[in-house]
C-alpha cells in the first residue's frame, strides 16, 4: 500500500467506526477510559453471575438439607432449632429475589419487546415453584413446597449463565489483547532530552525514541536508526521485520535490538490497530443468516413449551387433579425448555470464530460474506501486488560466451549501485542475494533514457536497455539476442551490460511472483474451485503470469473501472466469485464481487469495499478463509442440531408421556440437563479453536513473473 492512501483509509476509518454498534477505542486504557468499559463489559456480566451463584448455592445447602423430602430419601433428620421451620421459605425468598432477579428482569424485557424467550420461560418456572411453595407453607393449599427445588433451579441457571458469559468472555480475548498492545507512556524526544509521556498526549508530528524491547506507541515513520520489529500480532508476519530509515511501524508491535527515532504519524482513532479493533468488533456484532435462524427457533421454541406446559397442566389435571405431581410436570416442561443451548448455539460461533480468524491476520468485516465462502465456485486474483510482489527483482540472466555469470552480475551492480532507479535497485538487490562481493565504483554518470556508466577497477562498464544497443551498436552474441527476444515477448524488461563495444551479459527483470500463490493456486484447483487474474498489464504478460501459475482464465489489459464488468460476467452463470484484490484499483471489483478480499493491509485495514481483509500479503489466506467458512458453519449446524434435538427428547419426557412406565423428571433433574445441553455446546464450539487453519509449509523459492 501507498503512503498517499492513508487520508482515504481514514475516512473508511470513521466509515467503519459510524457503522460498528460499538466504536473501539484503541488508545490505551489509561487515556480512554471507554476501552475499559468496553473490555470489560462481558467480564461484568460474568463477574454479576459468578457472584450471584456463590451466594445463591451457599443458602441452597441449608434449604436442601432442610427439605422433608430430602430428609425423608437419605434417612436422616436435620437438627432443630426456634424458628428452623422458617430455613427453607426464609432463604429461598433471598435465592428467588436476589439470585432469580436477573432472570425475572430479563423477561419483562422480552414481553416488552413482545419475544418471549429464555428469561421468560426461565421466570415462569421459578416464579410457579415459588409462590406454589409459599402458598403451602401458608396452609393456603395442601401438597409438598418445592423450595429445594426451586433453590437448586436458581442456583444450577445461575452456574449456566456463568459460564456461558466466561465462554463469549473468552471468545472476546482477541479485543483485549490488541487494546493490551499499546505502551501506557511513550519516551517523546524535546531537542536534546527526553521525556516520559502518557500515550495518550501524542501528536502526529512528534518525534519518539523507541528503546530495545519497547512497544511502539503510535503509527509512524522511522527516522533514524535500524532494528527488527515484531510485527507478528498485528500482521500474523512470524519473522521480525527489518525497520530502517523511512520505514513505517506500527502502534503496539514490539521493538528488537535496535534503537528507533520515529516520527508520529496517526494517534488513537487513526491507527491501524485502532481499525484491526473496530473490524473485529463489528464482525462480531454483525448478525449471520444461522444466527437469525436460532433466533426464530428459540421464540417458536417458547411458544411450542408455553403451549405444550398449558396442555401438561390441562392433561395431568384432568387424569388426577391439580396437585403436587401435575404442577412438578408443569414446572419440568418449563425447565427442560430453557432454550440457553440454542440462544449459545450461534453467537459463541460467532465470537470465536470472528477473534480465531483475526488472530490469524484475517479480518472478517461481514460475517454473511464468511458464510457465503464455504460455496465459492470461483477466486478471481489481480495480479500486480497480490499474486506478485508488485516490485521488480532480477528473474534470468544469461553471460556472453566465457563470461563468469556471478562475476557479471557483480559488475553490473557495482555501475548501479549509485543509482535510484528502480531497475538499479533490482541488480544490486540480486548481487546481495547472492552474497556477491560488490566492487567500488568510480565516475558514476547516468544516461537518460538508455541506462548507466561507471569506472569499475579502471574498466568503464555500462548497463542499459536495447536502446543504449542500439545507439552505440554494442555487439551482442547470439545467444543473448535470441534469449532477450524471448524475454521481451513475455513482458519482461531486458537490460545489457556492455565493455568496449560489447555486451557481456543480459539480465532480465520483472515483477516477482510471491511463492506463496503457487500453493494458494494448487490448493484452490484441488477443491475443485475455478481461479482467474484480472489484470492492466499486456496480453504477453497475463499469458506468462498464467502459465507459471497454471490459471487456465485469465482478463489482461483491462482498466480499473472495467473490472466490475469482468467480475458480472463470472456471475452470469450463476457462479458464487469471490474477488482478491489490493484494494488500491480494485474496489468497484471487490464491492461486485460476492466476498470482496482485500490482501496485503498490513497498514491500510480499513478497505471499504471489502467484506474480508487479510493483513498478511499472502494469498494462501483465501484457502484459509474457506476452511474457517466450512469450520465454523459446521460448528454451528453441530450446536443447533443437538440444542433441537435435546428438546425434541427432553419436552415430552418432563411432560411426562413416560409416567405410566414409572419414570418421570423432577424440575431439579430437567435444570441439570438443561445446564449439560448448554456446556455441551459450549465446549463443542471450542472446539473450533483447533479448526486446521495453519499455511502449508512455504514452497521453494520465489519465481519470477514479469510486471
Amino acid at each position: 500500500m501507498t503512503m498517499h492512501n492513508h487520508h482515504h483509509d481514514h475516512e473508511r476509518l470513521e466509515h467503519i467506526e459510524e457503522r460498528a454498534e460499538e466504536p473501539v477505542d484503541a488508545t490505551t486504557v489509561h487515556a480512554h477510559p471507554e476501552m475499559a468499559d468496553h473490555a470489560g463489559h462481558m467480564e461484568h456480566s460474568a463477574a454479576v453471575f459468578r457472584r450471584r451463584f456463590w451466594i445463591a448455592l451457599l443458602l441452597t445447602i441449608p434449604v436442601v438439607l432442610y427439605s422433608e423430602l430430602v430428609q425423608e430419601l437419605l434417612g436422616y433428620q436435620a437438627p432443630a432449632f426456634p424458628g428452623s421451620a422458617w430455613v427453607e421459605p426464609v432463604l429461598s425468598s433471598i435465592i428467588y429475589w436476589y439470585g432469580g432477579w436477573v432472570f425475572l428482569s430479563g423477561s419483562v424485557a422480552e414481553l416488552r419487546r413482545r419475544l418471549p424467550g429464555m428469561m421468560t420461560l426461565v421466570s415462569l418456572a421459578i416464579t410457579t415453584a415459588y409462590f406454589y411453595s409459599l402458598a403451602v407453607t401458608f396452609e393456603l393449599v395442601e401438597g409438598m413446597p418445592f423450595y429445594w427445588e426451586l433453590a437448586t433451579l436458581v442456583t444450577v441457571m445461575l452456574f449456566g449463565h456463568w459460564m456461558e458469559m466466561r465462554a463469549v468472555d473468552s471468545a472476546q480475548s482477541a479485543l483485549k489483547a490488541l487494546a493490551r498492545l499499546l505502551p501506557d507512556t511513550a519516551e517523546r524526544i524535546a531537542g536534546d532530552r527526553t521525556e516520559q509521556v502518557p500515550a495518550g498526549e501524542l501528536r502526529p508530528g512528534d518525534l519518539v525514541l523507541v528503546r530495545p524491547g519497547g512497544r511502539v506507541p503510535a503509527d509512524g515513520t522511522v527516522e533514524e536508526g535500524s532494528s527488527h520489529v515484531d510485527e507478528s500480532m498485528i500482521t500474523g508476519e512470524s519473522r521480525p521485520v527489518d525497520k530502517t530509515a523511512g520505514s513505517d511501524v506500527i502502534a503496539g508491535t514490539v521493538n528488537g535490538s535496535g534503537s528507533l527515532r520515529v516520527r508520529v504519524t496517526r494517534i488513537g482513532e487513526e491507527t491501524v490497530l485502532a481499525g484491526i479493533m473496530r473490524l473485529v468488533r463489528e464482525a462480531q456484532t454483525s448478525r449471520t443468516r444461522a444466527q437469525a435462524l436460532a433466533d426464530r427457533a428459540a421464540f417458536w421454541l417458547t411458544l411450542v413449551a408455553l403451549g405444550v406446559a398449558l396442555v401438561t397442566l390441562i392433561v395431568w389435571i384432568a387424569v388426577r387433579g391439580f396437585d403436587n405431581y401435575t404442577l412438578e410436570r408443569m414446572i419440568s416442561v418449563l425447565v427442560v425448555a430453557c432454550p440457553h443451548a440454542l440462544g449459545l448455539a450461534i453467537p459463541l460461533v460467532v465470537a470465536i470464530s470472528t477473534t480465531l480468524s483475526a488472530r490469524n491476520g484475517i479480518l472478517v468485516r461481514d460475517r454473511l460474506a464468511l458464510e457465503r465462502a464455504r460455496y465459492l465456485n470461483v477466486v478471481v486474483f489481480d495480479k500486480t501486488g497480490t499474486l506478485t510482489r508488485g516490485e521488480h527483482g532480477v528473474v534470468d540472466m544469461l553471460p556472453a560466451p566465457g563470461v563468469d555469470a556471478d562475476r557479471a552480475l557483480a559488475l553490473a551492480a557495482a555501475v548501479e549501485s549509485d543509482s535510484e532507479h528502480m531497475i538499479a535497485r533490482a541488480i544490486v538487490a540480486a548481487a546481495r542475494e547472492r552474497d556477491l562481493q560488490i566492487p567500488p565504483a568510480g565516475d558514476f554518470q547516468g544516461l537518460p533514457g538508455r541506462g548507466a556508466q561507471a569506472v569499475v577497477k579502471g574498466r568503464l562498464l555500462k548497463v542499459g536497455s536495447p536502446r543504449l544497443v542500439e545507439e552505440e551498436a554494442i555487439i551482442v552474441h547470439e545467444s543473448l539476442t535470441l534469449r532477450s527476444w524471448e524475454w521481451s515477448r513475455r513482458g519482461q524488461t531486458v537490460v545489457f551490460l556492455a565493455e568496449q563495444g560489447r555486451a557481456l551479459a543480459a539480465f532480465a527483470l520483472a515483477d516477482v511472483i510471491r511463492p506463496e500463490s503457487y500453493q494458494a493456486i494448487a490448493t484452490l484447483k484441488r477443491q475443485g474451485i475455478r481461479v482467474a487474474m484480472l489484470t492492466g498489464d499486456s496480453t504477453d504478460v497475463a499469458r506468462w503470469v498464467a502459465e507459471e501459475l497454471a490459471i487456465d482464465e485469465y482478463f489482461a489489459e483491462v482498466l480499473p473501472e472495467h473490472k466490475s464488468a469482468k467480475i458480472k460476467e463470472l456471475q452470469a452463470d450463476g457462479s458464487l466469485v469471490a474477488m482478491v484484490g489490493d484494494g488500491i484499483n480494485d474496489a468497484p471489483a471487490l464491492a461486485q464481487a460476492d466476498i470482496g478480499i482485500a490482501i496485503g493491509a498490513g497498514t491500510d485495514v480499513a478497505l471499504a469495499a471489502a467484506h474480508i481483509v487479510l493483513v498478511k500479503n499472502d494469498p494462501r489466506d483465501v484457502v484459509r478463509v474457506i476452511a474457517l467458512s466450512k469450520a465454523s458453519y459446521r460448528k454451528m449446524l453441530q450446536n443447533l442440531g443437538w440444542a433441537v434435538a435435546y428438546n425434541i427428547v427432553a419436552l415430552p419426557v418432563a411432560a411426562g408421556v413416560l409416567a405410566p412406565l414409572g419414570f418421570v423428571l423432577p424440575p431439579a433433574v430437567a435444570a441439570l440437563l438443561m445446564a449439560l445441553s448448554t456446556v455441551i455446546v459450549a465446549i463443542n464450539t471450542q472446539t473450533l479453536r483447533m479448526a486446521k487453519l495453519d499455511r502449508p509449509a512455504q514452497q521453494a523459492q520465489p519465481v519470477p513473473a514479469p510486471a
